[in-house]
């Protein structure tokens, strides 16, 4: 009797799925199912920052291969192509010690442009003016974060949100 109940249940929760995300709940893949693979050159550094590019091209490769259906090749191979560039990179204190005067959380911030494009047809798929991400690091004591740290985390933070930008459009 319960599985009699179960089996229902699952043929009408099946049923109430559509192909369609912009009609219902989906089972459809998110992103563009037309494409098969892209090329991410590096990324243009804009910034007295140095080894962003090549550590936010290294993690946005990494957030396509983890998250997406697209295979990452070379531009000669691929469908379509993201490029992007660094614009700025700023760094915030948010909260100071009392006793020392000394920033105890900061945030780092990074702003870019990227674009992806179709490669077979030339056309722009998507593009992202002033695109920008957040991360938290805390450089005082008793945590004593480098810098590096927090750009660390900014360059995770900043190629997921790049990654969930390709997704198609509901």
């Amino acid at each position: 009797m319960i599985r009699t109940y179960l089996l229902i249940a699952f043929v009408l929760f099946l049923a109430g799925c559509s192909s369609n995300p912009t009609t219902g709940y989906s089972t459809a893949s998110l992103y563009d199912q037309q494409f098969n693979s892209v090329c991410v050159p590096i990324f243009e550094n804009e910034t007295m920052s140095r080894n962003m590019e090549f550590m936010l091209t290294d993690a946005v490769v990494k957030q396509i291969q983890a998250r997406t259906p697209y295979r990452v090749l070379g531009d000669t191979h691929a469908d379509t192509m993201l490029t992007g560039t660094i614009t700025d990179i700023k760094l915030r204190a948010i909260s100071r010690s009392r006793t020392t005067g000394l920033d105890n959380e900061m945030l780092i911030t990074a702003t870019i442009n990227f674009e992806w494009l179709n490669l077979r047809t030339g056309k722009r798929i998507l593009g992202r003016e002033r695109f920008s991400s957040t991360a938290l690091f805390i450089p005082s004591q008793p945590s004593s974060e480098p810098i590096e740290m927090g750009q660390f985390a900014l360059v995770q933070q900043l190629s997921s949100d790049i990654v969930d930008q390709l997704q198609a459009a509901w």
